[in-house]
This record gives C-alpha cells, structure tokens and sequence, in this order.
C-alpha cells in the first residue's frame, strides 16, 4: 500500500471513530430525555424529600 493510501485509510478511519461517537452521544442524549418521567404519583410509593412538579 503506498503512503498516499495508508493516509486516506487512516483519515478514513478517524471521520469513522469521530462519527461513531458523536452517534453514540447523541443516542445517550436522546435516551436520557425520553427516560424521564412524567409527574405522576405512584400508589404506595413514598413522597419524594423535594417536589419536582
């Protein structure tokens, strides 16, 4: 393999790694906003020390 092409396989490789974790980022952003949850009092449950609602 000449040195161009180890070069663009490597440049290749990092956009690749960089992508993976910025998709990786913004599928935990994601999961954490739609993990939260509602305002809704649970039977049985005891009273939270502070109120979010």
């Amino acid at each position: 393999m000449t040195a161009r092409g180890q070069k663009r396989l490597a440049l290749l490789a990092a956009v690749a790694a960089v992508g993976l974790l910025l998709a990786a980022n913004a599928h935990l952003v994601m999961a954490a906003f739609r993990s939260q949850p509602d305002c809704v009092a649970v039977e049985g449950a005891v009273a939270p020390a502070k109120r979010v609602c």
